[in-house]
């Protein structure tokens, strides 16, 4: 009895791995290389996305960071000539190329 569970509960995790949204993180990438600090990949939970949030100055990106978000929302907004995009998506390590 306990192997036909055992089995059925690896099948179902193995599916649940499988079926789950794979994001890109980052929390601190330049322009001129590559991810600084946190880079990876993170298991988009429930309600979650992929995000990417870019920050341009005088319309020139200066840096960018990628996570798993909870509730994300597309959205821009200025403040102290700074430009903040952020940008959500529900594919397999789309904030890449957000």
């Amino acid at each position: 009895m306990n192997k036909h569970f055992l089995f059925f509960f690896s099948l179902f995790c193995l599916i649940v791995a499988a079926a789950s949204l794979k994001c890109v993180t980052c929390h601190l990438h330049t322009p001129s290389d590559h991810c600084r600090r946190g880079f990876g990949i993170c298991l988009a939970q429930k309600y979650e996305a992929c995000m990417s949030l870019r920050i341009y100055y005088n319309n020139s990106l200066q840096i960018s960071y990628m996570v798993c978000q909870r509730f994300c929302k597309k959205l821009s907004y200025s403040f102290h000539n700074r430009t903040y995009v952020h940008k959500c998506c529900h594919h397999d390590y789309c904030n890449v190329r957000l």
